[in-house]
């Protein structure tokens, strides 16, 4: 996240807004006025004063946390990301419910998380730490036997992760924008020597996803877009690269491993099977010398996820995501039968990896009415052992609401039938004072994203203690759904998906638990464009709004997001240097329809961000002020893209109650 100097960001303001079409402003509304409070890092603009009631009341809900697997180390402890104070950092576990001996010390969240293998030379991890949320992370690594940590990569504006690690650690190769701030090459570090080389500089966004046993060649993969990636391998000594055919010409891909005799490969694509294309993508098995293609997932008709390989060979796990539900199966190497598993909880997977000696599998796994914990299956007993056990404040997990899956029509068909989304709908399990419940729409961003009924303290909070309920949908544009739902919002489609959401507030008002009159819009990043475009349509139906880091312009985005991103979000959004994209921009952008918005704004920004630069936040909070309506505003100067630190994500989820309580419940 980029962090201009305080005299380069009062320029570049001013530059913005000098270069914006005029806005529809009535000459005769005097702007709001505008109550600002500085604390620290805070800066909050028009925000009342917090209840010591509702902090403490909401102390609980803020006080859960959860435990996400990192891997495994050479003695058969996992190495987990948690937190107990401020930020995320890195911790050991040792045993089922055991002690988790915290690793790493920072003011900053540690991510990036990776063990070194088994056989490796030298026992540790590397791990990833920005500043201030800026995202130009730097790799670092952690010894074990010195506890020392020892800085990888340049240290400088540059950003760095994705690190793969040979079978014995001799090798590091991992993706940087070092060489010209835009491109993300891939770099190689002999870890022994401490020798750093840019290894593949083509030009793009490129990934190192996995060393061949010997260390000889690294799959690479070139990102363009959620629907376009191309695969290829690098001879590591002489930087050869071969880029693999792609079949259709155009597909996306996933993992990409070698398999474990270094000759075939594994790896999850969407390409065209005999010539008929595919909406989801698969686990697919690639025998280069015999030809032979093997499909593993043709049975599930969703997309398979990730995927691990055991470092002996013998078994490989993947995850399929069924309608927002992961699905675990683990298959026997070579002849890919499926292995008997234990029941395991509803929820959603996010890790997988198996222990040094191959007999046992970590995963991470989360749910509506639980956080993040990271279970054991024990592959010859079919057993499954929950080796963490997080915090939800001292909550009683039994009241918990569990979201069902709801699907709503909205205005396009599919093969005569008309088209519907599908949303999660968390609602409360008391009956509602006023005989109907209050809305809060829930939307995802990305736009690529998917929304996936995992742990929400927020959501929990909101339907126990204030009685409302939550939509979480994903509308079009969302990943999960096949190839063609996913560009369903491409370039001139964008505000199809905001059609979506008009298509809630008509099936909201068709439901007779539910208070059509008192609807809240909420959504992060994309989702807070959303946000803001869902006012500028439908204030008449929407009581109240809060963007979190939300895109106002589409043209002063893409002119100012960090340059490694630029080109990535073209494909997407559209490219702002074509004129009739830039009409485009011009009509649907929420800045130039500012007036449209009646309904009050809550907009959150983190001044670091260089995904959405906080520009954006500060030229729609002054249009939509300008035009006579109230605005609260808040950014923290040592945030990025969202609020990682405790203390700044507690007082702006207090704060967003407070707003909910005033503008969408009225004080009831």
């Amino acid at each position: 996240m980029s962090r201009f100097d305080t005299n380069a960001r009062t320029v570049l303001f001013a530059t913005l807004l000098a270069a914006l079409p005029a806005l529809a402003q009535d000459p005769q509304v005097k702007p709001a006025e505008v109550r600002r409070e500085v604390v620290g890092n805070r800066t909050s603009e028009n925000i009342p004063q917090i209840p010591a009631a509702l902090v403490e009341q909401l102390n609980r809900y803020q006080n859960t946390r959860g435990a996400g697997l990192a891997g495994w180390t050479k003695d058969g402890c996992l190495l987990i990301s948690t937190r107990f104070a401020e930020t995320a950092q890195a911790h050991r576990v040792c045993q089922p419910q055991g002690m988790r001996e915290q690793l790493t010390f920072y003011p900053e969240p540690v991510g990036g998380i990776t063990p070194a293998p088994a056989k490796a030379w030298r026992d540790g991890f590397v791990f990833a730490k920005d500043k201030g949320g800026d995202e130009f992370s730097q790799l670092y690594w952690f010894d074990a036997a010195t506890r020392a940590t020892t800085l990888l990569t340049d240290g400088k504006r540059s950003q760095n992760g994705g690190t793969t690690l040979s079978r014995d650690g001799g090798l590091m190769a991992y993706a940087s924008t070092a060489r010209n701030g835009t491109d993300r090459d891939i770099w190689v570090r002999d870890t022994r020597t401490g020798a750093s080389r840019a290894l593949v500089t083509a030009g793009g966004s490129w990934g190192a996803m996995d060393f061949s046993p010997d260390g000889r060649e690294l799959l690479v993969m070139k990102y363009v877009s959620a629907a376009e990636s191309y695969p290829g391998v690098v001879d590591v000594a002489s930087g050869k690269l071969t880029m693999f055919p792609v079949d259709g010409g155009k597909a996306s891909f996933g993992g990409f491993a070698f398999a474990p005799d270094g000759k075939a490969v594994y790896f999850v694509s969407d390409e065209p099977l005999q010539g008929r294309p595919q909406e989801f993508k698969t686990l697919r098995y690639h025998d280069p010398a015999s030809g032979r293609l093997e499909v593993l997932s043709g049975t599930i008709p969703w997309d398979v996820g990730g995927f691990t390989i055991a470092d002996d060979g013998k078994h490989l796990a993947f995850a399929s995501n069924e309608d927002g539900i992961s699905k675990l199966r683990v298959l026997s190497l070579p002849g890919h039968e499926e292995v008997r598993l234990p029941a395991l909880p509803i929820g959603v997977i996010g890790g997988l990896s198996f222990s040094p000696d191959g007999k046992r599998l970590a995963l991470t796994l989360n749910s509506a009415t639980s956080p993040s914990d990271v279970h054991v299956i024990d592959l010859a007993g079919a057993t499954l052992t929950r080796w963490t056990q997080s915090e939800v404040g001292g909550l009683d997990a039994a009241n918990f609401v569990a979201p069902t899956l709801v699907r709503y029509p909205t205005f396009d068909t599919v093969d005569g039938r008309q088209r519907t989304i599908p949303a999660f709908y968390y609602k409360p399990a008391k009956p509602s004072r006023t005989g109907k419940y209050p809305v809060v729409i829930n939307i995802h961003g990305g736009p690529e994203g998917q929304s996936l009924p995992t742990f929400s303290s927020t959501a929990q909070y909101m339907a126990n203690e204030l009685g409302v309920a939550m939509l979480v949908p994903n509308v079009r544009g969302s990943s999960g759904y096949g190839k063609t739902y996913l560009s369903l919002d491409n370039a001139a489609k964008r505000e199809d998906s905001v059609k979506d959401i008009g298509a809630l507030l008509d099936w909201i008002a068709t439901q007779p638990e539910l208070d059509a009159s008192r609807v809240g819009v909420i959504g992060g990043s994309y989702g807070g464009y959303m946000v803001l475009a869902s006012l500028t349509h439908y204030s008449d139906r929407i009581r109240a709004g809060v963007d979190i880091v939300g895109i106002s312009h589409f043209g002063t985005f893409l002119k100012n997001t960090e340059n490694y991103r630029r080109d990535l979000r073209r494909v997407e959004y559209g490219d702002e240097r074509d004129p009739a994209m830039a009409a485009v921009f011009e009509r649907i952008s929420p800045l130039n329809n500012a007036h449209r918005i009646t309904s009050p704004l809550f907009v959150a920004q983190g001044r670091n961000d260089p995904r959405v630069p906080w520009t954006e936040a500060e030229q729609i909070v002054k249009a939509v002020r300008g035009n006579g309506q109230p605005v609260w505003y808040l950014l923290y100067a040592d945030e990025g893209h969202g609020f990682a630190k405790k203390s700044n994500n507690d007082w702006f989820g207090a704060a967003t109650i407070l707003f909910w309580q005033q503008h969408l419940l009225g004080g009831e």
